[in-house]
């Protein structure tokens, strides 16, 4: 039997079939905020559209947000994850939050830099909603967001 190497799109560093897989397939649910917030950032790598929407807290889904996903699919390459802080809701234990930043180009390479809320119903952990904070600045010798081994200035801050 071959073994899947794969690496996640997530950049845990992990293969995607022990990684995101056992979420999108639906055979596993995600345990904490971090894990749906990287599931998600691999739909949106896949073009999962259905995970998308299902781990999407309907209280606060739109009316057009299938429209937009497939407007963000055709034009969007997703270039990496950062993880930088998770926290629990000191109040709540069904309430989490997630701040990352993620990587893209369309024309142009950009940053989403967010803090994401998430919920928990009925033992499944939910996407509510995020603020979107200022863009990651990065020093010219520090490693790379992308994991490359290079520092950045000689990888993505080119």
């Amino acid at each position: 039997m071959i073994e899947n190497t794969t690496l996640c799109c997530c950049g845990s560093q992990k293969a995607h079939e022990f990684c995101c897989h056992p979420f999108l397939s639906g055979r596993l649910k995600p345990n904490t905020p971090e894990q749906l917030m990287r599931s998600r950032y691999s739909a949106f790598c896949l073009n999962d559209m259905d995970y998308l929407m299902s781990t999407h807290h309907f209280s606060t889904q739109d009316s057009n947000d299938r429209e937009m996903l497939l407007k963000m699919f055709q034009k969007t390459q997703w270039l990496g994850l950062k993880i930088l802080k998770t926290d629990m809701d000191p109040g709540c234990r069904e309430i989490g939050y997630v701040e990352f930043a993620a990587f893209y180009k369309t024309n142009e390479p950009g940053q989403i830099h967010e803090k994401s809320r998430f919920v928990r119903e009925n033992g499944q952990w939910y996407y509510i909603d995020g603020i979107l904070l200022e863009p990651l600045k990065f020093k010219r010798n520090e490693p790379c967001w992308c994991k490359s081994g290079k520092k950045y200035k000689k990888c993505h801050g080119q």
